[in-house]
């Protein structure tokens, strides 16, 4: 079973005092946010081949990493350089690089990857300022860092209610990112990922195979993955998602391009909910609900270590 934690907020800078319990009670519960179900995941090493983490400051749970040692990890990690104008509550990106380092030191590079995302274009952060700034992170991070997944902004009814002043990144700009980019990602030994975005970009040496493939997770931990055929693949790409333990509207990040959020008041709301010794991330489980337990094997292939 693979534990995706990153796809709907960030548990690592905001509940990670949360997930260290269900680790240590070894099972975490999470409602389906379509339709109320709720679901019991089991967590032990036995049969939770990887733990999947998305923040944009890891640097909480980071503290208590020795906690998941018996735990194959991958993390993404976001550093973008958007000021508090845009990124509400996100600590500088040269703090979370710092964190970046010591994690990958920790970790190993294979298992640890960087994101710059999502990219927009104003007057304030124009192609200059995202190349300059992007070279300045890929210098840091060339020794402890081997890929790059670039995004652009997706203008969803939430982003453009947060973000009036959002406007679609133009082909031409596209363009412009794509071939900077790759060129300072090649001069610091770093690959360019795109996910979701087409293939435009794979001219400049750009992989838009996706951004969480199984050959990404296969090489974090350090083996290959017998996965049923379609598990875990729910878009238009070769991502594997694994089990979300997350919930939508709780990230306090406040960042003003967020899907995950409708507005920072029902964040607030929410967050008065939370319970970091209930096996849900937001409330708790009613004797009425109906808890489905759901007990998947390892997919891991024993016989075959990459490493």
């Amino acid at each position: 079973m693979i534990i995706n934690t990153g796809s709907r907020t960030d548990i690592p800078a905001f509940f990670h005092k949360w997930f260290l319990n269900r680790v240590d009670e070894g099972f975490v519960c999470s409602k389906n946010p379509y339709n109320d179900d709720i679901y019991r995941y089991p967590i032990n090493p036995k049969t939770t081949d990887c733990m999947c983490f998305t923040s944009k400051n890891p640097k909480p749970l980071v503290k208590n990493i020795d906690k998941l040692d018996e735990y194959n990890q991958f993390w993404f990690i976001t550093i973008n350089a958007y000021d508090k104008d845009i990124e509400v509550n996100v600590p500088s990106y040269k703090r979370v690089i710092k964190t970046f380092k010591s994690l990958s030191d920790y970790l190993g590079s294979n298992c640890v990857e960087w994101r710059y995302d999502p990219i927009f274009i104003t007057e304030k952060y124009d192609l200059d300022f995202h190349i300059d700034r992007f070279e300045e992170i890929a210098s840091q991070l060339s020794t402890y860092n081997d890929y790059c997944t670039i995004s652009f902004i997706d203008l969803y009814k939430k982003v453009l209610r947060n973000f009036p002043d959002a406007k679609e990144v133009t082909i031409e700009e596209q363009l412009i990112i794509g071939e900077n980019f790759s060129r300072i990602a090649r001069e610091n030994d770093i690959q360019i990922k795109t996910c979701l975005e087409g293939t435009l970009l794979d001219q400049f040496g750009c992989d838009s195979s996706g951004c969480m493939t199984q050959q990404v997770i296969e090489r974090a931990i350090g083996n290959n993955l017998k996965l049923p055929k379609g598990k875990y693949q729910n878009r238009e790409c070769n991502c594997i998602f694994g089990r979300d333990i997350g919930a939508y509207n709780t990230c306090m990040h406040g960042c003003k391009y967020c899907y995950a959020n409708s507005n920072m008041k029902l964040v607030k709301k929410n967050q008065k909910l939370h319970n970091p010794n209930s096996p849900l991330l937001i409330g708790e489980v009613k004797e009425s609900d109906d808890v489905k337990e759901v007990n998947e094997p390892s997919y891991m292939d024993l016989q075959t270590k990459l490493f």
